[in-house]
């Protein structure tokens, strides 16, 4: 960007203009493999910065193309969904504010962490229950691009199920409140002479046209994150029209989210947790028709790679944990060390979490699964008396461990979040973990969702050695091959980013893929939100010529 430009930029608006080599540098990467920089990082004050920024760009756009926006919160995606070459819109220095209650639902600005917004719904006794595994780390922005989902999804759903009300900047510099729309409201609203009244016009029909297409291609898993979710945009049978199902998890390409209202549900004040241990996997088919009609809050697993990882790396894993963490974690982690020892680990560990207010009811669902499971002959354990926390420290810190460096290893997060249907696991996943056990550059962990069958398989490599960047892609298309050959999805709650968006056309289709083409066309024309992501980039060598060098 040249100096005039900058110039008028840094005239527009109250926050802060930064090209620093070190900014530059710090917003060149996410949690993913990636680098890309940016001609400039943003810091917006409030809302009416946003407005002034995307003006700015609009105006510019076609005197010089290679401005455009993405936006940025915690930085935490690991698709590369945060990092561009455009100008970074940088949330997290001052819009990250809790902007209060309605009734059970709150407000937050897109740079507030989650674990500050959790502190807050505390003091009510309610949660937001679709965070994230990076819950200490990751923004409220980010969850809502993202259509974040986590452990308590099973029972609750993902965070399209939840955003009530956002605000967002369209490309006419203005912002826009989105909410649900009766059938009579949406009428009224495609009349007005607004940009917003003719995108709801355009997506309208666009649905309507396509609807029986649409409704076809929505994934048959309970989590997707995949794409633009043009099918839960129009209910029919309920005469809603909601634009928010579109905007949450589109990952910043429509629009700039400046603000979300969040619907919450209560804590619950009792839980148990029963703890099975596989040694192989020929029962879990079994093990999950028997656990799922009980309706747990979560259902967990992590396989013997991920325990031994965290085995193997335990200096840095407590060095990340700090005294307290390291006493606990030594706690949680001896048996497995003892096991380890004579070669004893189970092949797989499922984590099995009732909640609930009435502790009676609790204890009678452990009993009904335990006699479910007696026919199998799977080891057990109910944990008490808080014991459920040193399974959940293994299961989250050892998934965290992998977001750092380890050593001359790198996590490769390519083929880290896919979902199938729960009664095909153990079908699929000995034929994913099959292809990558065939190279020995690759050391990796099972780890997810058993009850949505969503799992994160994240490698462990040297990402400087060459054979192991040629191998990513050829990696990615075999087993996306199996996972669209079982309808699944390839990304259930990470979302697309440079490393999925190749793929969608892939796993949806031309025709719905082109749907795709036409949605960001209706919001975004001339491309000026976060160009790369959901469309225009049919193939993954632009992302592994723009691999991280320096970690």
């Amino acid at each position: 960007m040249n100096n005039n430009l900058l110039q008028e930029l840094k005239e527009l608006i109250k926050g802060d203009v930064d090209t620093s080599a070190e900014t530059i540098n710090t917003f060149s990467h996410d949690a993913s493999i990636f680098e890309l920089k940016p001609q400039a990082v943003v810091f917006p004050k409030d809302n009416r910065d946003v407005e002034a920024i995307v003006s700015f760009v609009s105006k510019n756009k076609k005197k010089y193309p290679e401005l455009f926006l993405t936006g940025r919160s915690a930085g935490t995606d690991m698709g590369g969904g945060s990092i561009n070459t455009g100008i970074t819109v940088a949330f997290g220095k001052y819009m990250n504010k809790f902007l209060g209650w309605d009734g059970d639902s709150a407000s937050a600005q897109p740079g507030m962490f989650y674990r500050d917004f959790e502190k807050e719904t505390l003091k009510k006794n309610l949660i937001f229950p679709s965070y994230p595994a990076s819950r200490e780390i990751c923004a409220i922005g980010g969850i809502v691009n993202n259509n974040s989902g986590g452990e308590k999804s099973l029972r609750y759903g993902k965070t399209e199920n939840y955003v009530k009300k956002i605000k967002i900047v369209l490309r006419d510099g203005k912002e826009y409140t989105i909410e649900s729309l009766s059938e009579k409201k949406l009428k009224e609203k495609m009349k007005e002479k607004t940009l917003l009244g003719d995108i709801y016009k355009q997506l309208f029909e666009l649905i309507s046209k396509n609807d029986d297409e649409l409704q076809k291609a929505k994934p048959k898993v309970s989590k997707n994150s995949a794409g633009y979710y043009l099918w839960n945009v129009w209910d029919k049978e309920k005469g809603v029209f909601n634009l928010n199902k579109l905007i949450v998890g589109a990952q910043g390409t429509l629009g700039l989210v400046t603000e979300a209202e969040l619907e919450l549900v209560p804590v619950h004040k009792h839980r148990e947790m029963e703890v099975i241990f596989l040694h192989d996997m020929s029962h879990l088919g079994q093990i999950i028709d028997a656990v799922l009609p009980l309706k747990p809050e979560s259902f967990e697993s992590y396989d013997d790679n991920t325990l031994k990882l965290a085995l193997r790396y335990f200096p840095e894993f407590i060095h990340q944990l700090g005294i307290s963490g390291m006493i606990e974690a030594g706690l949680a982690f001896f048996p497995a060390f003892m096991e380890m020892m004579v070669g004893k680990l189970p092949k797989l560990i499922l984590q099995v979490d009732f909640t609930g207010d009435d502790p009676d009811e609790l204890k009678q669902k452990i009993a009904t699964l335990r006699e479910k499971l007696k026919p199998l002959h799977p080891v057990t354990r109910v944990s008490v008396d808080d014991q459920e926390k040193k399974y959940w420290l293994v299961r989250r810190e050892s998934f965290n461990l992998l977001r750092n460096k380890i050593r001359n290893k790198h996590t490769a997060p390519f083929i880290d979040d896919f979902a199938i249907n729960p009664k095909d696991i153990a079908e699929v996943l000995p034929q994913v973990t099959s292809i990558l056990s065939k190279h020995k550059e690759f050391i990796f962990t099972v780890a997810g969702h058993v009850g949505d069958g969503n799992f994160h398989i994240i490698p462990l490599v040297d990402i400087t050695n060459p054979k192991v960047r040629t191998l990513i892609p050829e990696i990615a298309k075999q087993v996306y091959e199996v996972i669209i050959k079982y309808h699944g999805t390839i990304t259930a709650e990470h979302n697309d980013g440079l490393i999925r968006t190749p793929y969608l056309k892939q796993m949806y289709g031309e025709k719905i893929y082109k749907l795709f083409i036409e949605t960001k066309k209706i919001f975004d024309p001339d491309n000026i939100f976060n160009p790369r992501k959901k469309i225009d980039l049919d193939d993954i060598h632009f992302g592994m010529q723009h691999i991280r060098e320096n970690w």
